[in-house]
Parts: structure tokens; sequence; C-alpha cells
């Protein structure tokens, strides 16, 4: 059997189908994700790079072309350990393709390329796995090809040996057996196949949203030899050397998948050092998207969910990380340009290493607002696994940080996401996070904490004491101007945030002692007038200060602060080393 079977519509057509059909499974799929970490996002992963092939690959004049278009969507969507495992197969089955018509015999040594390439992209390679699935795949077509009279008949005999794989995946993998399911990866496959199988015979896939939320397993612990972070890079380059970076990469982690070719690729490591992961990368190669997971979160929202509510936050606000650890807050991460790389706010560099380089900058840092697809597949990754989800920003006035979750969440119409401009940042921030976190512990319905968290953030404020000007000057916060007749007045200004989320001098002192007793003033005022009933302090690398501030207010206030800590990369980058700020929630009502 000889005969051509793929026409180039039709290979295209095959492609899209079987990606809308993994598409279809999302839920399903992250609900039986064991391996190799049990953090139930294998199908939002697999979905990731579906829809990149069903938005970004196009039908081209050859076959060649199309399946080339394919490929490179898969790698540019790619996340997760499946998904580039998934993406690298795709690669590995389109380089065969050099005519406008595929005959059986192409097709079959394309799809035995396609499994030794998802193979080689693999450091230490599982067996049990969507890879094991793939070389059944493959292995079945060339088995039975002289059998089948026909190409379908073909497909749908190699399938049945792929579902017979599949359901054998527990006997090679102990984690699914101790699960009772089978490997969620490999399902995906057989979906995919199941899908291309579909166009071969005239027939499309409609993608369903899925309402209900598919709860199959509850896996009782996080194995405690796992990395915390899934960290993932997609490089561009001209001469990018993959097995090269296999070998360097695997010293900082483990599930290391490294696909693609010589001008794009996909990274994706387990590691608890995501900083020296971007260091090693960024000096190989262009780094055009990277992605960070925390994979105890995750595992947390998939299997050990303390609330029906999803709490998310930006970095920028200001909370301690076991409080954030405590309530399962998701913390989304600020993007920072320093040095013409990208790192991620409180992730890939602290404020400790940051101040350690900032006064020896060229080119001051820049931040950005986060990506819209990392964001979509946030939220895809949380309306799997919660039924509500409270986003709370900082101000949209300094970041288009909230327009951003206002547009990724409107993909999501049929969820329920509410996203709320704190009209703060920094510690004011944090604390409406934390109240958030307390009213949905308290067990407050879903407009309940809404409806009282828009009402606090009007009692919520922060007063900054900023020992010098030159960091606001150099990160654009404030003029030239202003900072040279700053420094000539020695002025040592209060910053504050107004009615509408905007950064104002509140007040200006000629001396650290000035400013504080003018912070202290304002303080005393709302304490004796309302009460205030939650305040931190915060600071940029100034625990004397922060220390002295404690002690001033816990007298005052009657009460120690809620928590004491260094602010984000992110606001040190204006406000400077040496600031301390008091952030606050009064009362409601005057006493």
């Amino acid at each position: 059997m000889t005969t051509s079977v793929l026409t180039n519509e039709l290979i295209y057509k095959s492609f899209i189908i079987g990606a809308k059909n993994v598409i279809q499974e999302k839920n399903s799929l992250n609900a039986i994700n064991v391996f190799p970490v049990p953090d139930g996002d294998t199908g939002s992963n697999l979905a990731s790079m579906m829809t990149s092939i069903i938005e970004k690959s196009v039908l081209g004049e050859t076959s060649e072309e199309t399946i080339q278009s394919i490929a490179d969507a898969a790698i540019v969507g790619a996340r997760g350990n499946s998904g580039i495992i998934f993406a690298q197969y795709i690669h590995g089955f389109s380089k065969g393709f050099k005519n406008d018509v595929i005959d059986t015999d192409t097709f079959i040594e394309n799809a035995s390329s396609a499994a030794d390439y998802a193979y080689q992209s693999i450091s230490k390679p599982v067996e049990g796995t969507m890879i094991t699935v793939m070389r059944t795949w493959a292995n079945a077509l060339r088995e039975f090809k002289h059998a089948a009279s026909s190409f379908l008949e073909l497909l749908n005999h190699a399938f049945e040996s792929a579902k017979e794989e599949l359901a054998r995946t527990p006997e090679k993998l102990a984690v699914l057996k101790e699960n009772k399911v089978v490997d969620a990866g490999a399902k995906g496959f057989v979906h995919f196949i199941e899908g291309f199988i579909k166009a071969q015979k005239g027939e499309d896939v409609e993608i369903h949203a899925e309402v209900e939320k598919i709860n199959e397993l509850h896996v009782e612990h996080l194995e405690d030899s796992l990395h915390r972070y899934c960290t993932e890079a997609l490089l561009r380059g001209k001469n990018l050397n993959l097995e090269q970076m296999r070998s360097e990469l695997e010293k900082l982690g483990d599930s290391l998948v490294v696909a693609g070719s010589e001008r794009t690729a996909r990274v994706h490591i387990h590691t608890d050092h995501p900083d020296e992961v971007f260091a090693y990368i960024a000096s190989m190669s262009n780094i055009s998207e990277q992605k960070v997971d925390d994979m105890k979160r995750q595992f947390e929202a998939a299997n050990h969910r303390k609330y029906p509510i999803a709490i998310v936050t930006d970095s920028i606000a200001d909370l301690p990380d076991e409080m954030i650890d405590n309530y399962q807050i998701h913390q989304f991460p600020i993007s920072l340009l320093i040095n013409d790389t990208t790192y991620y706010d409180k992730v890939t560099i602290r404020s400790e290493r940051f101040y350690k380089m900032m006064d020896s900058l060229k080119v001051y840092p820049t931040s950005s607002q986060p990506n819209a697809k990392s964001l979509e597949n946030f939220f895809s990754f949380l309306t799997t696994y919660y039924k509500e989800v409270v986003v709370l920003t900082v101000s949209k006035e300094m970041s288009g940080t909230y327009q951003a979750f206002v547009e990724a969440a409107s993909k999501f119409n049929d969820q329920k996401i509410h996203v709320i401009n704190t009209k703060q940042n920094s510690g004011a921030e944090g604390l409406l996070v934390l109240k958030t976190a307390e009213l949905i512990q308290s067990g407050k319905s879903y407009e309940e904490v809404i409806a009282e968290v828009e009402k606090l953030r009007e009692q919520t404020k922060i007063l900054v004491s900023v020992k010098t000007l030159k960091y606001m000057v150099r990160s654009g916060r404030v003029s030239k101007v202003t900072g040279i007749a700053g420094k000539i007045m020695n002025l040592k200004p209060v910053i504050s945030i107004d009615s509408d989320g905007k950064g104002i001098i509140f007040d200006k002192g000629l001396s650290i002692k000035s400013s504080n007793k003018k912070i202290f003033k304002h303080v005393k005022e709302v304490q004796d007038t309302y009460g205030i009933e939650s305040y931190a302090i915060v600071h940029a690398n100034a625990w004397d200060r922060a220390k002295d501030y404690e002690e001033i207010y816990t007298a005052l206030i009657g009460k120690k602060p809620s928590y004491v800590m260094d602010i984000s990369t992110v606001v040190a980058m204006s406000a400077g080393i040496g600031t301390v700020a008091i952030a606050y929630i009064r009362n409601e009502d005057k006493k």
C-alpha cells in the first residue's frame, strides 16, 4: 500500500482537529496529572500548545511549509513537560516532508522519527509516559502497514494499539498505579491521534467549555525531594546547541526537557534556583519568553485547596512568604529588564541581590506589565480548580498590570474572575491581600469579599519616608529638575498615594527626623479619630529604621504590626535604599 494519503490541506486540517480534540479534554487531563509532579496542569499545558497551533500555524503552499508552520507554532506555545515533549515530537514529524503529497511510507517514517526526537529531548526518559505511547503508535503503524486495506484502517489499527499501551502505563510507573490513573500526557497524545483520525473521516471537533470541575484525584503529599519551581524559556537564535544546554542545565534540577531546533527552542526544568537557570540561558541565547511556576502552590490548588475562592495578586504586593503560603495566595511576578536580561520579581531576583547591583547599573532597570499569554495560561489553570477567583492588583495609575489582568480575565467570561484595582502598592496592597484572605477564611461569599475589599481600600493608606530622591530620578518617578532641587534643599519627602491611586508627595521634611514626625502626626490623628484596624512596616534594606518604626507605632497603636519586611524589587527600584514606610487600614467609623 503506497498510494498518496495526505494532501497539504488534509495534513493541516488533521493537526487542527487533533489539537481541538486535546483542548476539549483539558480539565480531565488536569484531573489525572500525577507525574512528574501532581500539580494538575498537564491539560492546561497541552491546551496552550494546541491553541498556539490553531492560532499561529498556517496552510502553506506546500506540505513542507505547512508542517513547518505547525512545528514552529507548537514550540512557541509549548508549556510544561508534556507540552514541550509533544512539540518536539511534532518537530521530528516535520523533518521528512519534502513533497506536496504524503504517502503511507513517508507518514510511517515520520511518525518513527517523531518518537525518536521526543526521546532525545528528555534528559532522563521515563517509560509509562507519553514517549512510550508515541513509540508504540509508530511501531504499530509499521506493523499493520501490509495488513490494512486503507490508510484510515491503518490509523485505526495503530490507534487501538496506542490505547492499549495507554491502559498499560500504570504497570510501568508506580505513581500511576498508586493513584489508579493512566499517564495524563500519554492520554493527551491519544486524544490528539483520535482527533487526527476524525479529520480523515471528514469529521470535526467543536470545543465546549467544561462547566463542571473534574476532581478524580486527591494526592496526599508532594515528594520532599522534588524541586519547587517549574522553569521554562523560549529561546531564539541562529546556532542553538541543544545538547550543550541539556548537559549544563541538568546540573541545576530535574525533569529537564530541551526541545526545538537550532533557531527556536524550549527549555523546561524543575529547580529551586530559577535565577541560576536564566543566568546560564541568557549567556547562551536570546530569551524570547519565560515562565516560572510555583509547583507547591499548583499542587495545593489541585489537591489541597483550603478555600473555594482563589486569591491572586502581583509581586508588588508586599506580604511575607509565610503568609502567602499559609493562605495559598497566588502571586504573579512582575518582569524587570536589567542589563538586557528579564527577571521575575521575587522569583528570579530578590531585593537583597538587586541592592548590590543598583548603584552600578549604567542603564537603570525598567518593569513591564504581565505577558498576556502567560496570564491566560495562569487563569486557565486556576479556573480548573476554583469556582471563583479574586485578583488584587497594584494601582492602575502606577502600572498596566491591572489592565493586563482585566483583559486576560475577559477571555474567561463564563468564569467568575473579579479584578480589583487596590489603588495602592507595596505594604498597603499587601494588607488588602491579607484582609481578603482573612475574609475568605472566615467563610464570606465571593460577592461579600469583593464588596468588603472595595470598601476597605478607601480606608487604606501608605506613607513612605524616602531617604534620597536619587533612585526616583533614575527610575523616572520624578524629574531630574525636581531631584536636583530636592538635593540642594536636602528635602526628605513623604510619598503617598491619593484617592485615585496616583503617587503624590504627601509632605516634605528637611531631614529624616522631620519627615518621620510628619508621618507620626498623620498616623496619630487617624488612630485618635478612627482607630487603626491593621498596619505593616516595609522598607528597602533599612532594618534599623524599620525596627525604630515598629517600636514607635506599637506604642502608639497598642499592637504590633501585622508584619515587617523588605519591599519588592520593583518598588525598591524607585524607592531606593534606606526607604521605610508604614501602611495601614483604618476602621470605617469614627470613634
